[in-house]
């Protein structure tokens, strides 16, 4: 059995995993305790608000409606990632559902699903879900084609966990509404299993380290025309003109730009500059812009003439914000003018929403 966490501890452990949270005006004294019991407490319920563009979707979860008076969730998780708290206690969210579902929660004995729900709100054998799940309200329409933008999913696993981890609970000990109600289907778009186990995860590290499954990335390899001259005294953008792989599309044919924000990379270019004179310097940096313009620079990466073919590996990484695109650029400091005989870039791209 457990009781439930105060309207402090669930702050704080929400806190504590990473989520950022807006407490809705009275939300702590906000709930349906006078209509039934609220705990013992079992899990976690998942649900979609099915509500649409210009919805005040969290003070529907607050107030509810005139069928259903509020708060109808704990809290309602919205597409930007914020978790925002409405009810403290009793809400009307869960309804009647199956008892097996809530013995195998109790229990975590379940394997990858729970068992089959025969029992929805009003049916003889139901149980009171609402004395016994928290409940998350989460952004949605709910016709299976509203996506769920990295942030807001994100947000549901770590409150999901904040709480798990707050009772001591697994990850089993989360269910959606269509887990616990054979009329409900909700929550629609992602699989319950798979949230699990990124629930999982995210309990497996200490409290807010987990930052959802990085993507894998996208592979960029370009090359600069053989043997082009370097005039001295300015800056000159490498122009890419060989392109050997290039999955972002962020390259445009014979251009400077390789890579588009908001996105983050790794790699290096591999320079080959004939000509330069020893204890002679090339620099080269990144450069940041937006379309045309030049908007800023990066830390200057020195390269210094050996006296024949001066070869050099120059370090690229960096977060990149949305608008802006990123070039590698270089500046002859040397009495006359020399030859960057090969520029091969090759970067790994995590493209960000």
């Amino acid at each position: 059995m457990a009781t439930p966490l105060t309207a402090a501890r669930l702050v704080a452990a929400l806190k504590a995993e990473g989520c950022a949270v807006h407490e809705v005006g009275g939300w702590r004294t906000h709930n349906r305790n006078h209509k039934g019991p609220w705990g013992p407490v079992h899990g976690v319920m998942i649900h979609h608000t099915v509500t649409g563009p210009g919805t005040d979707v969290v003070g529907l979860i607050y107030h509810g409606h005139s069928a259903l008076p509020g708060p109808l969730a704990t809290g309602c998780i919205t597409k930007d990632g914020v978790v925002h708290l409405t009810g403290n206690g009793r809400a009307n969210h869960a309804g009647g559902g199956d008892g097996d579902v809530l013995d195998a929660v109790i229990g975590e004995s379940y394997g990858t699903y729970p068992p089959a729900t025969h029992e929805h709100d009003g049916s003889a054998g139901a149980v009171d879900g609402n004395a016994r799940f928290y409940g998350w309200e989460c952004e949605n329409k709910g016709d299976g084609k509203d996506p769920w933008p990295s942030a807001q999913y994100i947000a549901i696993v770590k409150a999901t966990a904040a709480i798990c981890r707050a009772h001591r609970w697994g990850p089993k000990s989360a269910i959606g509404h269509l887990e616990w109600s054979d009329w409900k289907v909700d929550p629609r778009g992602f699989d319950m299993a798979g949230f699990r186990r990124d629930v999982a995860d995210a309990l497996a590290l200490r409290a807010g380290l987990w930052e959802g499954e990085d993507p894998m990335p996208q592979y960029v390899n370009l090359g600069a025309a053989g043997g082009y001259r370097l005039a001295p005294g300015a800056w000159d953008s490498v122009e890419f003109a060989t392109e050997w792989a290039d999955e972002t599309g962020d390259h445009a044919t014979g251009g400077s730009v390789f890579v588009r924000g908001p996105a983050r990379f790794s790699g290096s270019v591999s320079l080959h500059i004939d000509g330069l004179p020893a204890g002679a310097v090339v620099q080269a940096r990144m450069s940041e812009y937006e379309g045309d313009q030049h908007r800023a620079d990066h830390p200057i990466h020195e390269i210094v003439g050996t006296g024949g073919g001066t070869f050099a590996v120059v370090p690229l990484t960096k977060r990149l914000p949305s608008g802006r695109s990123m070039r590698v650029r270089l500046l002859n400091q040397a009495a006359g003018p020399v030859t960057v005989a090969s520029a091969v870039l090759t970067v790994l791209v995590w493209k960000e929403t």
